[in-house]
């Protein structure tokens, strides 16, 4: 029988992710989240984990589009006064691979974010990140140490199979072509690492190709393709309702799919088991 993780990522963001979050797991086939502990909504999002212990909860490490776990005077060289990240993926990450200011900045940082989540005393499932950040050569080593030295072996890799998203949708062909080579490579780059340190990984991972858009009609196609034997899709719902600011415009589409019917029975259909990234090695 193949394995599913089913995740979400911003947990901690704002009360409009986590309720969707909590909904999805209370009410439909959702088993894990990521948090970010600088979110606004952290310590709401940490109460909610704790009264639900089958709620896997990872730590969503952020270092682009959003806010910093450190003080803006520990770490100027990486955001704002207000302690805001770049909203320029491009641009911060030069800047971490090349200053090395920077990188000492980043190193504080991450180990401050990792920290922060042991802190609450939730199960440490998984470490991923915000716009797959983590991934960053000047980044991922430093989370890997961190992550180990909390006892979390446990981390996505974006390895999405191209054509499994492509028979079901070619738009944005360019763009999706770029960031599957980029993570693509990251991925394998990362890999020997990961053995040395003894870190659990999902064969396959979707999301990044249709971030923002894990609609039910995408759910629905893509539940058939999956061959390997350990899987994670991950998406983003968000009850809109609740934050009319928000620019995840499919966010309670992305919440309807995690609770359909229809996308329940493919995976019994499929012989689909849904699991935790913990169930990797058996704990």
């Amino acid at each position: 029988m193949k394995r599913l993780i089913v995740n979400a990522d911003d947990f901690g963001k704002t009360e409009a992710c986590n309720q969707a979050i909590i909904r999805a797991h209370d009410q439909g086939i959702l088993t894990s989240c990521s948090l970010m502990v600088s979110g606004e909504a952290c310590e709401q999002a940490v109460e909610l984990a704790r009264s639900r212990p089958r709620l896997a909860v990872g730590l969503h490490l952020v270092l682009i589009c959003g806010k910093s776990a450190l003080p803006s005077t520990e770490i100027p060289d990486l955001v704002d006064a207000e302690g805001n990240f770049s909203n320029d993926s491009f641009t911060a990450g030069v800047k971490y691979y090349f200053s090395k200011t920077a990188r000492e900045q980043l190193r504080q940082e991450i180990w401050s974010q990792v920290a922060r989540f042991a802190a609450t005393g939730l199960p440490f499932s998984h470490v991923d990140g915000h716009l797959h950040m983590h991934m960053h050569p000047a980044a991922f080593p430093i989370l890997v140490e961190a992550a180990a030295h909390y006892g979390c072996r446990r981390v996505r890799l974006p390895r999405e199979p191209l054509m499994a998203t492509l028979r079901l949708r070619k738009r944005n062909l360019a763009m999706k072509l770029v960031w599957w080579s980029v993570f693509h490579l990251l991925s394998r780059h990362s890999r020997k690492l990961l053995a040395e340190k003894q870190f659990s990984v999902v064969e396959n991972v979707y999301g990044l190709l249709e971030s923002g858009a894990m609609t039910e009609d995408f759910w629905l196609g893509l539940l058939p393709q999956l061959t390997a034997e350990t899987n994670e899709i991950y998406s983003h719902p968000e009850l809109i309702s609740l934050d009319p600011k928000s620019d995840n415009h499919l966010g309670e589409a992305e919440l309807a799919a995690l609770l359909s019917a229809r996308v329940r029975a493919m995976l019994d259909q499929h012989q689909l088991r849904l699991i935790t990234y913990a169930d990797l090695d058996g704990v």
